[in-house]
C-alpha cells in the first residue's frame, strides 16, 4: 500500500490523498470541488504522468461540495480507465454530492456505492 497527500487541509478547500489496496487506486477527498481544484482532482484520479489506473475508487465521504467542475473531471477520468480496460467508482457521496450525481445521471454511468468497503469488493 502506498500513500500519498497532495495537500494539507485548509478550511473550506480539498485536501486529496491517495493510496492503493489490491492494486485499486483510492483517492480520498475531503472539501469542496469546484473549479479551483479541477487539476488536482484530475491528477489524483489519473496519476501525473497522465496514464490512467486500471482501477480507481473515489472516496468522496468526506466531500461537502461539488459543482459541475467535479461532474466534468469525473467524466473525464471514467473515459480514460474505461478506454484502459478499467473501471471508475465512486463510494461514500454524502446526500447533497450524491443528488448532484443523481441529477446529471453521472450515478448511472460510474457505479456509486455507500462505502469504500463496498466499492473496493463491488
Amino acid at each position: 500500500m502506498t500513500d500519498n497527500t497532495h495537500r494539507a487541509p485548509e478550511p473550506g478547500r480539498l485536501s486529496i490523498s491517495h493510496t492503493t489496496v489490491d492494486g485499486i487506486r483510492v483517492v480520498t477527498l475531503c472539501g469542496e470541488i469546484d473549479q479551483t481544484v479541477k487539476d488536482e482532482f484530475t491528477e489524483a484520479l489519473l496519476s501525473r504522468d497522465g496514464v490512467a489506473p486500471p482501477r480507481v475508487v473515489a472516496d468522496l465521504s468526506g466531500v461537502t461540495f461539488m459543482d459541475s467542475s467535479g461532474i466534468n473531471v469525473f467524466v473525464f477520468a471514467h473515459r480514460a480507465v474505461s478506454s484502459a480496460q478499467g473501471w471508475l467508482r465512486i463510494a461514500g457521496a454524502q446526500e447533497a454530492v450524491l443528488r448532484v450525481l443523481q441529477i446529471v445521471g453521472l450515478d448511472e454511468i460510474i457505479p456509486c456505492h455507500p462505502t469504500l468497503e463496498r466499492a473496493l469488493t463491488a
